[in-house]
């Protein structure tokens, strides 16, 4: 193999490595205190809010109050979703997790929030586009708001000053969001090597969104994109360190419980 091979199959090992770390992730996208609202794109959601959804519905009480429709249950591509969820947890558990904790240890609590703040106040755009494409003009007027405070007063976003100082919480909308509120069903559930869990609509609504994120804008360049997104995904497992820390042992269908947690936060969201 001559040097340019050689260097073809480093440069494609490290593209596979960081695509699993950015997507994979999504199975540990959140921060300490997760809250009902906290969701942002189909790539984020299999978070810790859907870990400890996932818990509680594992309890027969908790599936009869919160039972999501056998329709929105709809998942015909159970066996190869089953084993790409498989995949997807292992790889967060041997490589994303392992990576995190070494950062954990040199990077500061308090600058990996600000990390984490930056990038969230980066990806404004597309919660205000789908504040406005479902009609919600005070969700959009907040999440506006939000963002000149957080840019300004929050030095660039990096404290999330809207929050602490004026009390102004994020809405989280997205576009899978948007086709559900206005009347679109979800289809298939689907799992996907190193996303999170998705049904066909927010597939569709996570590309949209990728579409408005001004990231991709500003940094035109396909390896400055990659580097952000890794660095980002790296930061957020960091501050999830013990998400589903010991829930795999105490779950019978872990798979189950994530998709049941998923469509049932999912419905709830696109209600809201």
């Amino acid at each position: 193999m001559g040097p340019n091979s050689s260097r073809i199959t480093q440069w494609v090992l490290i593209t596979v490595l960081a695509f699993g770390i950015g997507g994979c992730a999504g199975l540990a996208r959140s921060h300490s205190n997760p809250s009902p609202s906290d969701a942002e794109s189909p790539l984020l959601l299999a978070n810790a809010d859907y870990a400890l959804l996932a818990q509680r519905t594992t309890s027969t009480e908790a599936r009869k109050s919160d039972q999501v429709d056998m329709m929105e249950e709809y998942d015909p591509w159970e066996p190869f979703n089953e084993k790409t969820f498989e995949f997807n947890y292992a790889l967060d558990r041997y490589l994303i997790k392992p990576v995190a904790k070494g950062y954990d240890r040199v990077v500061p609590d308090l600058m990996q929030q600000m990390i984490s703040n930056g990038f969230d106040n980066i990806r404004f755009a597309p919660r205000f586009v789908n504040n406005l494409l479902q009609g919600k003009f005070i969700g959009a007027t907040r999440e506006l708001g939000r963002f000149l405070i957080n840019s300004t007063v929050g030095i660039g976003g990096l404290f999330d000053s809207a929050k602490t100082e004026f009390g102004i919480e994020k809405s989280n909308e997205d576009f899978g969001q948007t086709l559900g509120f206005w009347g679109l069903g979800p289809g298939p559930y689907l799992v996907l090597p190193t996303l999170s869990p998705l049904t066909v609509r927010d597939g569709i609504g996570f590309a949209v969104d990728m579409w408005l994120d001004p990231l991709g804008y500003v940094l035109p360049f396909f390896w400055d994109r990659l580097g952000m997104k890794v660095g980002d995904t790296v930061n957020d497992r960091s501050l999830n360190l013990e998400l589903f820390q010991g829930f795999e042992e105490t779950t019978v269908d872990l798979y189950s419980a994530v998709r049941n947690a998923y469509l049932q936060r999912r419905q709830q969201l696109i209600k809201e």
